[in-house]
């Protein structure tokens, strides 16, 4: 996870993003603001129900969601926990959380979390996962991909609403 000034918006790209599962059990209620976004230098690959970034050519669609200031602190440990993500370069991380530059719907770039494959994922995913095309979670699963699990291993998380 890398050092960041101040909080950030998350860039999401899978289950997290609007009329998606994640979305209304970590979200719904949390954010201040949400607009679409692009993640530039990253591929998208399939999971087991939800979608990982990898580090590539390419570019990941998604959408920015800024956290109401109350909500932050709480939903950026309640999405590290839904991202199996423990500390940097731990081991058993499904994904890492890193601040990465995204392009907001009118081109201009802001910094924001974002959530990549770990390493050990993404060299799997690398040598035989499958891509998604366009980088657009929504057009490979049409809006229902996500199947209602709250997390990759359909570990429940609870929140505070």
């Amino acid at each position: 996870m890398t050092a960041a000034t101040g909080p950030l918006p998350f860039f999401v790209y899978g289950t997290l993003r609007p009329g998606e599962s994640n979305h209304a059990h970590f979200l719904h209620g949390r954010t201040a603001a949400e607009e679409p976004g692009r993640l530039l230098g990253a591929a998208l690959y399939e999971g087991p129900g939800y979608p990982y970034a990898v580090p590539g050519e390419g570019e990941v669609v998604g959408e920015l969601v800024t956290a109401t200031p109350e909500a932050y602190g709480e939903l950026l440990s309640a999405l590290d926990l839904l991202e199996e993500c423990r500390s940097p370069g731990h081991p058993r991380n499904l994904y890492e959380r890193e601040v990465r530059e995204v392009l907001r719907g009118d081109g201009r770039p802001v910094r924001a979390w974002v959530y990549v494959a770990a390493p050990r994922v993404a060299r799997g995913l690398r040598a035989s996962g499958t891509p998604i095309h366009g980088g657009d979670w929504l057009d490979r699963t049409g809006g229902t991909g996500s199947a209602g699990a709250l997390s990759p291993r359909d570990r429940s998380v609870p929140r505070t609403p």
